[in-house]
């Protein structure tokens, strides 16, 4: 598995892509962590799974530290800055201060402009008019052009690299090697792989999680999907709010049900995105009844 995926690039955006250099362990080298803890203790294969399903279910999180991943990722930087907030991998990234930097940009095609959130100042939902998509996309090209030539006309003058950058738009692609141990790489694919991430830095992490942890760590990857990245977390506030609403027989809930159970605390709020958050764990859990919507 390991020759058939070292080096192979999984393509991502337009012009973006993430292959694996290298790795350090396997499923193997989780359980023998555990293991090491007790000796001799339990060896059969058939209990593997069962003790990594243990691991990630009581977050147990130093045998996954065990192995590593090495990753060479092409990447818009400004994609790039988000993925660097994740302070707990090694990295070393392509300077442009000695390179030229990579000729090429993420483009938008007219229908991929998305609209802001309205409840979510850092999101997006919703798409543009194909119409107004197509102006804006005519001049984001006009834009990305017009920076490269003048990139390139300061280096061919002789201005130094690390000044003739500086106007380059956050859309050009860097590229980088990027190594985490596997319990850091889960952390990052359980927040980037959530709908909640930015839509560009999702379809990295879901490149990296589905075609290259996958098949290296099946049964890791198993238990992480079951008890982290498909599981819901119940504060002590939503199980109070479902213990009441179950104790009323009002389950599924109405609307009107949901506020009624809702925490005392929520009802002086107009926006609450706890509130907003406890009826989405319902819903996920059908115990939450839709409104029918009114023609």
């Amino acid at each position: 598995m390991l020759d058939q995926l070292r080096w192979k690039q999984f393509p991502v955006l337009d012009d973006g892509f993430v292959c694996l250099v290298d790795v350090m362990g396997d499923d193997r080298s989780v359980v023998e962590a555990a293991r090491v803890s007790y000796a001799a203790g339990t060896r059969r294969i058939s209990d593997d799974r069962t003790l990594i399903r243990y691991l990630m279910r009581h977050s147990h999180t130093t045998p996954f530290e065990m192995a590593e991943v090495k990753l060479l990722v092409r990447v818009p930087m400004d994609c790039w800055r988000q993925w660097v907030r994740h302070r707990m991998a090694s990295i070393n990234e392509t300077s442009t201060r000695y390179s030229v930097a990579i000729d090429a940009a993420q483009t938008t095609p007219p229908d991929g402009w998305r609209g802001q959130a309205a409840s979510n100042r850092q999101g997006s939902e919703g798409f543009l008019d194909a119409t107004v998509g197509a102006e804006l996309s005519a001049a984001e090209a006009e834009l990305q052009h017009q920076a490269r030539t003048v990139y390139e006309r300061r280096l061919a003058l002789g201005v130094a690299r690390e000044q003739a950058r500086k106007d380059l738009p956050l859309s050009t692609y860097t590229e980088a090697y990027w190594k985490a141990d596997l319990h850091n790489l889960l952390h990052f694919l359980q927040l980037r792989m959530d709908s909640h991430a930015q839509w560009e830095i999702r379809q990295y992490a879901q490149t990296i999680g589905e075609q290259i942890v996958r098949p290296l760590f099946p049964m890791v990857w198993e238990a992480f999907v079951d008890y982290r990245l498909e599981s819901i977390q119940l504060s002590r506030v939503d199980r109070r709010v479902i213990a009441r609403l179950a104790a009323a027989g009002r389950l599924p809930a109405t609307e009107a049900d949901f506020q009624a159970a809702g925490d005392p605390a929520w009802a002086s709020l107009v926006r609450c995105r706890e509130r907003d958050e406890c009826r989405d764990k319902l819903s996920a859990l059908s115990l939450f009844q839709q409104e029918p919507q009114k023609p």
